[in-house]
């Protein structure tokens, strides 16, 4: 939005509200309703929100990429994108290999290079629904050659969706950069490693690709310890200290704390997450280490903070609202016309 940053919100809502926590959403003036895949299907739940908005963008945040055939995910998206007249932006993440293996009982396997795949694959379908030219995609992981006329839906009213890439390391950041319209970082992240680790590997990828930077989004969803009162913000400032120890203990997440030189404190993390000591884990993150991955205040200080600390770092901003109230709680910041609105 002009005058502002873009603000987009991450809900997870149940299938019998989510119409109702769409449209609350656009009301208080979001750019984009995002959903992750958890123990719901996002492109499901943002058919229904189509139905219930008229302007706000309807990401997934993210869908999980591995756990579906490129064919699949190209028709349900291609659907949700007419029931959204055009405003679905396509957000893929590969998850981990033992959700993939035992969760999906799907094949895992170099996930960067699966990724850029997967993504051509998508282009190489809706190319022959667009242009009606022979499917003839034959990659290492995926094999595309066969669209009768009764399987074909034909070109897209509005269009095929943008397609955003999520991960936390580089040779992901690469391949959004080759691939992809935007790259969706993870919450564990600094401004360190993104300016040091992740900027640098999307401008390789860019480069590959023949591309700028003017070609793809950067959209950031920094942790947030945020509330309407002190006492609120206090007790977010713990559960975020949670988060960063979950996280931080994670072995694929360990270079985003190698580039402050806090390996150690994973390795303490790690060996803490085996034995279950959550309590533990959370004492381990200092308020130095707070500092660095979140962002603390009330909702007015958080967005001006936000808008502050990452706006130029990126260009869309992701925060998290669970219930009504988190949402009604930002309107004032997302006003173009008010005083406390983030400019």
């Amino acid at each position: 939005m002009a005058g502002r940053s873009t603000f987009d919100v991450l809900v997870d809502p149940g299938t019998g509200t989510v119409a109702t926590i769409a449209a609350a959403a656009e009301a208080v003036g979001f750019d984009a309703l995002c959903l992750g895949e958890t123990n719901h299907d996002p492109l499901v739940l943002l058919a229904a929100a189509s139905q219930a908005t008229a302007d706000i963008e309807l990401t997934t945040s993210i869908l999980v990429a591995f756990a579906r055939s490129p064919m699949v995910t190209a028709t349900a998206a291609n659907d949700v994108q007419v029931l959204a007249g055009g405003r679905l932006r396509l957000g893929l993440g590969s998850q981990v290999r033992a959700h993939i293996t035992r969760r999906f009982a799907m094949p895992w396997s170099r996930p960067a290079a699966r990724m850029r795949e997967y993504v051509h694959a998508l282009h190489a379908i809706w190319d022959a629904w667009e242009n009606g030219t022979r499917l003839a995609f034959d990659g290492e992981f995926y094999s595309h050659t066969l669209m009768t006329p009764m399987f074909d839906p034909g070109p897209n009213p509005y269009g095929r969706p943008p397609v955003l890439v999520a991960g936390v390391g580089a040779g992901m950041s690469r391949v959004a950069g080759e691939v992809a319209d935007g790259f969706q970082v993870h919450s564990f992240v600094t401004e360190k490693y993104l300016t040091e680790v992740i900027g640098p590997s999307i401008d390789e990828g860019l480069a590959i690709s023949g591309r700028t930077r003017a070609d793809i989004d950067i959209c950031l969803t920094p942790m947030l310890a945020t509330g309407t009162t002190q006492d609120e913000v206090a007790r977010a400032r713990e559960h975020v200290r949670g988060q960063i120890a979950f996280y931080g203990s994670t072995p694929s997440y360990r270079g985003v704390l190698d580039v402050h030189g806090w390996g150690g404190v994973h390795e303490k993390l790690n060996v803490l997450a085996k034995t279950g000591e959550w309590d533990a884990m959370s004492a381990l993150i200092d308020d130095e280490m707070l500092a660095e991955f979140a962002v603390v205040g009330t909702v007015t200080e958080a967005a001006r903070e936000l808008a502050r600390r990452w706006g130029p770092l990126s260009d869309r901003i992701g925060v998290a609202a669970q219930t009504m109230d988190g949402l009604e709680a930002w309107r004032p910041a997302l006003a173009p016309s008010s005083e406390s609105s983030v400019m």
